[in-house]
Parts: structure tokens; sequence; C-alpha cells
């Protein structure tokens, strides 16, 4: 039995690869909280979650205080029980963000810890399911780019093998349905285009607008409305033909399980990080398994592949690159596919030296 015997808490900054533009923000840069995690082996596991740029020190505190401390002596393989435990040390905090992105944190090191001691990647000790998985790319269809640029971008994804792009929505919509009918005109029909609104319409705005975007045969409207309104998403899916997108900003599982059970969405986006680490990751995607839906997570392509792969109902992952600046090597992709590495852990191929040279001063902690 291997008991952790350390936890080390630091947050590094990084910059957005290109100008990251929505309907209500702007991606101004990632604050990443990085947890190592030590065990009476010697065994280290790393994982991480991350923000757009506020709340990462809040994230941090959180660790530093009250989970960490709570990790020391514990059985690192009762990731489940750990799990559990820390929800409940933080149930004020719960269901939140802050508090998700620190369990995620401690849990993707407990999963990377496992699979090193146990030798296997995180797609095969975490189901399996699949040998790859489509892409499709976000990070030339921000709201700000002129039609022209999401022509192009459109195009250069084509060549490389991308089998899909999405676009944002949120301007007027005369103009939102010229830029997707520009885009949708230089790919044809066999490419798919997303849309996402980043929960920025109505409940009557979203109708009119779906009803519109599905004359260009939209892959699914993403965030069309504010997370925590469940039955406007039921009203709007009810009148759609468009699939209807939800879960970055979804918290709980308990919602996932609402917004199913009550047929408001037709695909599943949930985050690692928002949600709070893989282990409840794993259950969203099979309670959506449960009710014939695809799992098409949000960002953190680098370890979504993993998670994609070793559950049989994940369908896209989304690329947007964001760790280059901290790995040694990339995600391999070949045509159009996103494949998981088989080395033992998340699949990561961190660089210890980059890593530090991007630490933010003051955050650095070490519990033991």
């Amino acid at each position: 039995m291997a008991r952790i015997t350390q936890v080390e808490i630091f947050m590094v900054e990084l910059q957005p690869k290109v100008k990251r533009v929505d309907a209500i923000q702007s991606f101004v840069c990632q604050e990443t909280p990085f947890v190592r995690i030590t065990d009476t082996d010697g065994a280290v596991g790393t994982g991480y979650s991350y923000t757009i740029g506020t709340g990462g020190p809040a994230v941090i505190s959180l660790l530093e205080r009250t989970l960490a401390p709570a990790l020391l002596g514990k059985d690192a393989e009762q990731i489940e029980g750990i799990w559990r435990e820390l929800a409940f040390l933080t149930h004020a905090t719960t269901v939140g963000a802050i508090t998700a992105l620190a369990l995620a944190a401690i849990d993707t090191a407990l999963w990377d810890l496992r699979c090193r001691r146990a030798n296997l990647p995180l797609h095969l000790a975490a189901g399996g399911a699949q040998s790859s998985i489509p892409l499709y790319t976000t990070e030339g269809g921000w709201l700000h780019l002129p039609p022209q640029a999401l022509v192009d971008d459109a195009r250069q994804a084509r060549e490389k093998g991308f089998m899909g792009c999405k676009i944002k929505v949120g301007r007027p919509l005369n103009e939102d349905i010229a830029r997707l009918g520009a885009v949708r005109e230089a790919v044809g029909d066999g490419f798919e285009i997303f849309t996402d609104a980043n929960q920025a319409f109505m409940v009557d705005d979203a109708i009119r607008r779906a009803h519109r975007y599905a004359e260009l045969n939209i892959g699914w409207l993403e965030e069309p409305l504010p997370a925590d309104d469940i039955q406007g998403h039921v009203r709007l899916s009810r009148h759609s033909s468009v699939p209807i997108a939800v879960g970055e900003s979804i918290y709980s599982a308990l919602h996932f399980r609402e917004y199913l059970q009550r047929g408001a969405c037709s695909v599943v986006q949930v985050d690692v990080a928002r949600i709070g680490g893989i282990t409840p990751w794993l259950k969203v995607a099979h309670l959506a398994e449960c009710f014939n839906v695809a799992v098409c997570p949000h960002f953190l392509m680098e370890l979504h592949v993993s998670l994609c792969t070793a559950v049989p109902n994940a369908r896209w992952l989304e690329y947007i690159p964001q760790l280059d600046d901290l790995t040694q090597a990339g995600m391999r992709i070949e045509n159009g596919r996103a494949f998981p590495s088989d080395q033992p852990g998340l699949g990561i191929d961190w660089s210890s030296a980059a890593i530090d040279a991007h630490r933010i001063p003051g955050s650095c902690h070490l519990i033991k």
C-alpha cells in the first residue's frame, strides 16, 4: 500500500496562441494550477487544471490550505474514496468552479500516479474503447475574425485532414448567417461546421437562430443559453433540428443527469477540469452513453484525447493547442484523427525545465 507523503502545488501562466474572442469574453491567459503527488515508494503523479485568466490564486489557496493537507497519509490507489472525501470536505463551496478546478488538479495527479505505477496509459486504464478520435478545430473560428479568415482557416484545416471546424456566433443574425454561409460554400457539405454561442442568447433568440443555422447544415449549437437555464434548453431542444450541445460550464454530474433526463441536450461536452477530474468525467461519459448521447469534450485536448478513446460514445475532440510551451512532444495527429499516447500516465510529455520557467512567483507550496 503506497501512501501519499507530499504534495507540491504551483501555477504557471500561458498566453493563448492566437487572439481568442467569443460572444461574451476574451481568453486573456491560461492560469494553470499544477499538483504533484509523491507516495512512499517515490512514485510521482502530476495533475493540472486551468482558468481563462481569473481565479487561479483562489484555486491555489484552496489546494494549499484545505485539500492538499487532507491527502497526506492516504492510500493513493483509493481515488474514488479520496475524491468523495475531498468533495465532502468542501461541501460548503460546491457545486462551483473554484472547487471543481482544485479537485481536478488532484484527481488527475492521482490517475497519473496510478497509471504510472501500473505501467498503463490512461486510455487503457480508463476503458480502452477506441484507438483514435476525429478532430475539429476551433482555433480559427473566433468571433472577431472577418469572414475571409474563417474561410481560409476552414480550408486549411480540411487540407490537413481535419473533419470539421467550429465558428463562434453571437453577432447580429444576418452577420452570423453570412459568416457561416461563406464557410459552408468554401468547404462543401462533407465538412462539419459547429457553432458556439458561449451562453449569449435568450430563449426566443436562440430558437430563431437555430432555425436559420439549420439551413446551413450545422453540426450543433453549443452553449446557446446560460448553463443554469435547463428549462430554456428543454424548450430550445424541442424547437430545434440542430443538436444542442452543453457541458463546459456544468460543474456537477447531477446537473448533467438533469439535462439528459429532461431531453435538454443532444451532445455532452463535459470538461475534465470543470467537472472536477477524471473520476467524475468518466461517470458523466458513461451516463451519456446510457442515454445514447455523444461525448465531445471542451478544450484540454492533450488530456481529453485519452479520455475520449477510453469510452465508446466519444465522437469528436476539440483542437485548441495550449500546452506546447510546457511539453516536449505534442499530441499525435494523423489524417485528422488524434491518437492517445501509449506511455504510462496521462500521456502528456511534460518538460520540467519549461514548467519551471513559466512558474508564477509566490504560487509554489510544498505540503508534507
